[in-house]
């Protein structure tokens, strides 16, 4: 039978070192990077899913910029996306607004459904490209070229906008279709570790997908520009 005193005293030992490196992993991985650009803002990306949002408190959360879901497919647009969009802006956020692409839609049905829905751009980021649904579709057949089909939706919104999007996805679909895609600039989702794929790629990584900030109930997804402020400033454009 295992107990006393002495095994009471190794067992807290133990659990004491246990917690302590779980903390110190995740200081490594959470803390802000520092580099030759020094450390990383921190951003948002929020949809309907978050409800209402109090702009200001949230950018007073150390909070620098917002990624926002415009549009889904060739016809849905977020119901919160108008709101948020305006009052990303007065809050003094750097904003960018994202499409959700599905497999199920021509791209080009797609890209014309997020231009008419964000309209033009005024000193903000980039559009963003959120390609990470796998199928299958409810109706009709799925994509069989995500590559040749995607760059039809980037050509596109660089054509009206002036301005390359930046692509969001998740390992799962880029091991799947995306590793022979080049020359583009990605959002990578790799939750509470650094991102060990497109590492001379990324300009943005979700690293939590449960975080909290002030004004947002409930958890909301974080994420870390690869640079500084003045990296931030760079990627704002303005556009028809």
């Amino acid at each position: 039978m295992i107990g006393g005193p002495k095994w009471r005293v190794r067992r807290l030992i133990s659990v004491g070192l246990f917690v302590l490196v779980v903390a110190v992993l995740a200081v490594r991985t959470l803390a802000p990077k520092t580099g030759l650009v020094g450390p990383m803002p921190v951003g948002v990306d929020v949809s309907h899913h978050q409800g209402a949002i109090d702009w200001d408190a949230l950018a007073g959360d150390d909070v620098a910029f917002a990624y926002m879901k415009a549009t889904e497919g060739g016809d849905w647009v977020d119901t919160r996306f108008a709101e948020n969009w305006r009052a990303a802006k007065r809050a003094g956020l750097a904003r960018g607004a994202y499409h959700f692409f599905t497999l199920c839609t021509p791209a080009d049905i797609q890209a014309a459904n997020f231009i008419a829905t964000v309209g033009a751009l005024d000193n903000d980021l980039p559009p963003a490209l959120d390609i990470e649904h796998m199928g299958p579709c409810r109706e009709g057949p799925t994509m069989q070229r995500p590559i040749e089909d995607a760059r039809i939706f980037l050509d596109t919104l660089e054509a009206h906008y002036g301005v390359r999007p930046i692509i969001y996805t998740t390992r799962q679909f880029h091991d799947a279709h995306l590793r022979e895609m080049t020359g583009e600039r990605f959002w990578v989702r790799s939750i509470l570790r650094e991102p060990d794929w497109r590492r001379d790629e990324w300009v943005l990584w979700q690293f939590h997908n449960r975080g909290t900030r002030e004004g947002v109930d409930g958890p909301i997804d974080l994420n870390r520009l690869n640079g500084d402020m003045e990296t931030l400033d760079g990627l704002l454009v303005s556009g028809d």
